[in-house]
């Protein structure tokens, strides 16, 4: 069979011992359930092999914002629908310029950035809230203490309320932490993990991701494996799953489009792929998503 171009085979699938949608590193993993049910979650403790599960209730929201208190190297945040700030950690406060958190709570991204930067991050709210969808570990440019431009990681999920609605947003953006002699992250970087992103379903492979971020083939993987601690390859097999999994939850479109639409190589590689990443098949995967709503 002739191979396709940037099309997904069986050779390129990584190995991967998380689900696809907890795919944050292990530091930020433990920080998801808090994230996406900031009033209703459990807190899970490791005991030896075994894990015990404590349901925790009813947790105001300005006692995370307190946790982030003692994590100056990440902006901690909660809006609401309107995008305005309901809880945000001292480190987020200062970086706009602000000495108590309390100073911030009510405005928006727009009354304290500059408009390059409230624009991306307000339209980037804007589709937390519209779609349910959330940020995970995105590359972007952010402000550090004394208002320094540097480069984080960001995470949003959407905050429901017991009937399912939308009533809000949490997240965090974690200061990228460069190891010294390591250099500058060229800005293309960005720009080409945006193309990721956004066109998953083309013909893509770690060189064209290099020449889009106007960077060598050689540097570029050591970029991406020092920032995300995986392959170019596997980063962009890993998009597409994660896309899959969107797809598979949201739409009505069946396993075959949807390897299409996500750029594998066929129905079956994608069905390969997708049960390595995830123990499941995408029809399992599909049916147990239904049965949770």
């Amino acid at each position: 069979m002739t191979r396709v171009p940037g099309r997904q085979e069986p050779s390129d699938y990584p190995v991967l011992s998380e689900r696809i949608e907890t795919h944050l590193p292990h530091s930020d993993i433990a920080l998801k359930g808090v994230l996406q049910h900031p009033s209703n979650m459990s807190v899970k403790v490791r005991t030896g092999l075994a894990e015990r599960v404590t349901a925790v209730t009813h947790l105001p929201v300005s006692l995370y914002a307190e946790i982030f208190e003692h994590v100056p190297d990440a902006a901690f945040f909660v809006k609401d629908t309107a995008g305005r700030y309901t809880a945000v950690n001292r480190s987020l406060a200062e970086r706009v310029g602000f000495q108590c958190a309390e100073d911030l709570v009510g405005k928006t991204v727009r009354e304290v950035y500059p408009i390059d930067l409230a624009t991306r991050f307000a339209r980037q709210d804007e589709a937390v809230l519209r779609t349910g969808r959330p940020v995970i570990e995105k590359l972007e440019l952010h402000w550090y203490p004394r208002r320094k431009t540097g480069w984080c990681f960001t995470t949003k999920f959407a905050i429901r309320d017991d009937h399912g609605q939308i009533i809000g947003l949490v997240g965090i953006s974690r200061d990228l932490q460069v190891p010294a002699g390591a250099g500058r992250i060229p800005a293309g970087l960005a720009s080409a993990l945006d193309h990721l992103e956004a066109h998953y379903d083309e013909e893509l492979s770690p060189t064209s991701l290099a020449e889009r971020a106007g960077i060598p083939p050689v540097r570029f993987a050591r970029l991406i494996k020092r920032l995300f601690r995986t392959t170019p390859s596997q980063l962009i097999s890993h998009t597409r799953l994660t896309a899959a999994s969107r797809w598979l939850e949201d739409s009505q479109k069946s396993v075959a489009e949807i390897a299409h639409a996500c750029g594998f190589y066929d129905h079956s590689a994608f069905t390969r792929a997708f049960r390595a990443a995830t123990g499941m098949t995408p029809t399992q995967f599909r049916q147990s998503r239904r049965q949770e709503v």
